[in-house]
């Protein structure tokens, strides 16, 4: 089964060493242990790996992270030519392990609640995965190898970057994760539809031109969309575009006219009326309640 890596990201990692691993003969990893979180990265070739007496292929494009006091080592050799990038970190909150069992309810928990969109602070993390995107991961990586290699005054850089990239990972973990219930054919572009969904919530969408898209009849789409989901579609628009306007509230003095046109509403009065429905208040209460100013000490 697999099983994943769950903790809260308030503050950003510990990021103690980072490089890239050539070898230019047939090399096999040396047997250890150690007290810090160890990602790899597979870049060329194959990595075989052992942790903990599973064993483990690391090909390009594969993520394999070691968690402290694990026993770890090769248990073949690679060839030559075998690289991987590699970054050890320590973390500052509590990091769990969990099953794909608790990762099903865990997503399908996010994707019925997207008014979580912004305040979610946990990232999810597979041990040992193929990222559908790996560029975005690999990209992130050459800038923390950049940057811990420039000597920069200010020593946490590499710990924002290194952040950085594992909330890149936890975010094609959740959004390709297939839940139990994503296991028809319906079932499964129903999670597409919601994913796009939530990446074009802030344009001029609708229920029909949702269903036009993903060549659905408008009535059927509703009814499956409020069976499987909980709401109907316009309600998880809106919720998505209110989730979007609390955080410009929150962090930002844009106005509320402006803030209204960035969600997709042109009409600054339904918005306002629509964002006192779900949140209780006028946005200019939230404000007030929220505002997060930063203050100088000058």
């Amino acid at each position: 089964m697999d099983k994943y890596l769950r903790t809260s990201i308030h503050s950003p990692i510990d990021c103690i060493s980072v490089g890239q691993f050539i070898s230019n003969e047939s090399w096999r990893h040396v047997k250890r242990t150690i007290d810090s979180y160890e990602v790899i990265i597979g870049v060329d070739e194959i990595l075989y790996m052992e942790v903990d007496g599973t064993p483990y292929e690391v090909k390009p494009g594969d993520i394999l992270f070691i968690q402290p006091d694990t026993v770890h080592s090769g248990y073949s050799n690679s060839k030559s030519g075998v690289s991987f990038y590699w970054f050890h970190f320590y973390c500052n909150t509590q990091i769990e392990e969990i099953d794909g069992e608790m990762m099903d309810d865990l997503v399908k928990e996010l994707r019925a609640n997207p008014h979580l969109n912004g305040t979610n602070s946990n990232i999810f993390l597979p041990i040992y995965s193929t990222p559908s995107q790996i560029e975005r991961i690999n990209i992130l990586f050459n800038q923390l190898l950049d940057v811990a290699t420039a000597n920069y005054y200010n020593n946490h850089a590499i710990d924002y970057l290194a952040t950085s990239l594992l909330i890149e990972l936890s975010e094609q973990t959740v959004t390709n994760f297939q839940t139990s219930f994503e296991r028809t054919d319906t079932d499964k572009k129903l999670a597409t539809i919601m994913e796009w969904i939530r990446i074009n919530a802030m344009g001029n969408i609708s229920v029909h031109s949702i269903a036009e898209k993903f060549n659905y009849n408008k009535d059927y789409l509703t009814r499956i969309f409020k069976k499987k989901v909980g709401m109907n579609i316009q309600e998880y628009i809106h919720i998505l575009k209110i989730a979007k306007a609390k955080d410009l509230l929150s962090r930002t003095d844009t106005s509320v006219k402006r803030i209204a046109s960035i969600v997709g509403i042109n009409d600054e009065k339904y918005f306002m009326r629509l964002f006192k429905r779900y949140v209780k208040l006028t946005p200019t209460e939230f404000r007030k309640a929220y505002y997060r100013k930063q203050l100088n000490n000058e």
